[in-house]
C-alpha cells in the first residue's frame, strides 16, 4: 500500500512538473512577444520624433532666414534714408556757404561805400565847423554879444519855455489824479463827519462860584484871611474875591485842581461851617469825588468808542482829559471824536477800524500830563502808551499825529487826518481876536508879495485865500505854479488849525462899446 502511494505521489509530482514547465514556456514566449512589440513601438516613436524634430528644425531655420532678410532690408532702407538726409544737409550747407560768401562780398562792398561816405561826412563836418565859426563871428559882430552872453539868453528863454510846459503838464497830471482821488477822499471824510456828532465844552482857566449872599465872602476869607489861605494852600488855586456881587472866582492853570476847589467851596457854602479843619475835610472829599469822576469819564469814553483792554492808568489819564481844553475845545470830547472819525475812515478804506479807533482815542493822552512833564504832548503821549504796553502801531500814531515822528502805518495817517478834521471844523476851536486878525493880515500879505497879483482876500474865517491875478502878466500855467508856491509859503510861515484853501483866479475880460 505504501508502494502504491509513493508511485501515485511520483506520478503527481511528474504531472505538476510538466504543468509548471508548460506554463513557464508559454509565459516566456509571451514575454518575448511583448518585448519585441515594445521594441518595435519604441523604434517607431523614435523615428517619428526624429522626423518631427527635423521638420521643426527646418522651419526654425527658414524663419530665422526670413527674419535676417527682413532686418537686412530694414537696415538697408534706414541706411539709405540716412544717406539721403546727410546728402540733403550737405546740399543745404553748401547753399548756406554760397549765401554767406555772397553776403560777405556785399558787406565788404558796403563797408567800402560807408568808408567813402564817412570820409565825405568828415570833410563836410570840417567845412560846417569852419562855416559855423565864420557865422558865429559874424553874428557876434552884428549883435554885439559874445557867445556866452547869447548862450545865457537862449538858456533863459528855454528855461521859461520848460517851466511853462512843466506847469501845463503838472496841471494836467494833477487834474487827472485829483479827479478820482478828491472825489473818493471827499466822500470818505464827509461820510465820516456826518456819522460823528460830538458836543464840545468850552472851558477857560477860571471858575465862577455863585454865593447865596455877599456876607459869605467874609466867611470864606475868615479871620485874618486864614480860611482863604487854607483853601488856596490845599488846592493850589487862587481865590479872587472882588466887587462882583454874589460870586467868587477860582483861577488856576490846572483844571483838576480848579475842579477840586470848586466842589470843595460849593460843599462848604452848603454846609455853612467854614474853618480850616472843615476846609481840609471838604477838600479831601472833593479830591475823591473828582478821582471817581475821572475814572468814570475814562470808562465811559472807552465804552462809547468800543475800545477794550486799556490799562487802568490809561483810563484814568483819559478821564483827566475832561478837564483839559485846547483853544476852547474839550480834549476828551475831541479824542472821542477823533476815534470815531479814524475808525469810520478805516472802515471806508477797507481796513480794520479797531486799531485806528484805539489810536484815535489815545492820540492826545500826553495832554493829561504835559503840565507835569516837559516836551511835546505827542511825544509824551507815545512814551506813556509805550509804558503801558500799547502796540507799536498805537505808539507811533500818537507820536506822529503832529509830525514829531515818521509815519509807520496807515492808521497813523488816519489819526492825523481825523485830528485835523476834528480841530478844523467850524466852531471846534476859538482863537483870540488879535491872533485871528494877525493871521488874516499875514495871509493877504503873503499873497500880495507875489508878482502879478492884483487883489487878495482872506475869507471864510481865514480858511480860504482868494487871489485875483493880472491876466496879462500871468497865464493859466503860471496861475497853477503861483497857487502851489503861495501854499508852500503859507505852510512855512504861518501856524493855523486845519487847512487853508489857496484859490487863484485868472479872469480875462474883453470890453467893447457899440456906437
Amino acid at each position: 500500500m505504501n508502494t502504491n502511494f509513493i508511485i501515485y505521489e511520483i506520478i503527481a509530482g511528474v504531472i505538476i512538473a510538466i504543468g509548471l514547465f508548460v506554463i513557464f514556456y508559454m509565459t516566456k514566449n509571451k514575454a518575448e512577444a511583448i518585448k519585441s512589440q515594445a521594441l518595435e513601438e519604441s523604434n517607431r516613436l523614435k523615428e517619428d520624433a526624429e522626423r518631427e524634430a527635423e521638420s521643426k528644425k527646418k522651419e526654425a531655420i527658414l524663419e530665422a532666414k526670413e527674419e535676417v532678410h527682413r532686418l537686412r532690408n530694414d537696415l538697408e532702407r534706414e541706411s539709405r534714408d540716412r544717406r539721403n538726409e546727410v546728402q540733403r544737409l550737405e546740399r543745404r550747407l553748401i547753399q548756406r556757404e554760397e549765401l554767406l560768401d555772397k553776403k560777405s562780398d556785399a558787406l565788404e562792398k558796403k563797408e567800402e561805400g560807408l568808408s567813402k561816405k564817412q570820409q565825405e561826412i568828415d570833410d563836410l563836418q570840417v567845412s560846417v565847423e569852419q562855416l559855423y565859426g565864420k557865422q558865429r563871428e559874424e553874428l557876434q559882430r552884428l549883435s554885439g554879444l559874445t557867445s556866452d552872453e547869447a548862450k545865457q539868453i537862449l538858456l533863459e528863454e528855454v528855461n521859461k519855455e520848460i517851466k511853462h510846459e512843466a506847469a501845463i503838464m503838472i496841471k494836467e497830471v494833477e487834474a487827472k489824479a485829483k479827479e478820482e482821488a478828491d472825489k473818493r477822499a471827499r466822500e470818505i471824510i464827509t461820510y465820516s463827519i456826518q456819522r460823528c456828532a460830538a458836543d464840545h465844552v468850552a472851558e477857560t482857566t477860571v471858575h465862577v462860584v455863585t454865593l447865596p449872599n455877599d456876607e459869605m465872602k467874609g466867611r470864606i476869607i475868615g479871620r485874618e484871611g486864614r480860611n482863604i489861605r487854607t483853601l488856596e494852600t490845599l488846592t493850589g488855586v487862587d481865590l479872587i474875591i472882588d466887587d462882583t456881587p454874589e460870586a467868587v472866582i477860582l483861577s488856576g492853570f490846572d483844571p483838576i485842581r480848579r475842579e477840586v476847589a470848586r466842589i470843595a467851596l460849593e460843599k462848604l457854602i452848603i454846609d455853612g461851617r467854614i474853618h480850616p479843619a472843615r476846609i481840609e475835610e471838604m477838600v479831601e472829599k472833593a479830591k475823591k469825588e473828582v478821582e471817581n469822576d475821572i475814572k468814570e469819564e475814562g470808562e465811559q469814553a472807552t465804552f462809547e468808542t468800543g475800545v477794550h483792554g486799556l490799562h487802568s492808568e490809561l483810563i484814568k489819564l483819559l478821564g483827566r482829559l475832561k478837564y483839559r481844553t485846547s483853544y476852547g475845545q474839550n480834549v476828551l470830547k475831541h479824542s472821542i471824536e477823533v476815534a470815531y472819525l479814524a475808525g469810520l475812515m478805516a472802515s471806508e478804506l477797507g481796513m480794520d477800524p479797531t486799531m485806528a479807533t484805539r489810536a484815535g482815542l489815545l492820540h492826545d493822552i500826553g495832554k493829561a500830563v504835559d503840565h507835569e512833564v516837559e516836551g511835546p504832548h505827542a511825544i509824551i503821549g507815545s512814551e506813556v502808551a509805550k509804558k503801558y504796553r500799547e502796540s507799536s502801531i498805537v505808539v507811533n500814531a500818537i507820536g506822529a499825529h503832529h509830525g514829531d515822528l515818521e509815519f509807520q502805518s496807515l492808521e497813523a495817517v488816519l489819526v492825523q487826518a481825523a485830528d485835523a478834521i476834528s480841530a478844523a471844523r467850524p466852531g471846534a476851536r476859538r482863537e483870540t481876536l488879535e491872533a485871528y486878525i494877525k493871521r488874516l493880515e499875514k495871509l493877504e500879505e503873503i499873497a500880495n508879495t507875489c508878482e502879478g497879483v492884483d487883489k487878495s482876500y482872506a475869507i471864510q474865517a481865514g480858511r480860504e485865500l482868494r487871489i485875483m491875478i493880472k491876466p496879462e502878466e500871468v497865464d493859466d500855467a503860471g496861475s497853477v505854479e503861483m497857487a502851489r508856491n503861495i501854499a508852500k509859503k503859507i505852510e512855512s510861515e504861518l501856524e493855523y488849525p486845519g487847512q487853508i484853501k489857496v484859490n487863484v483866479i485868472r479872469e480875462t475880460r474883453a470890453i467893447e462899446y457899440a456906437k
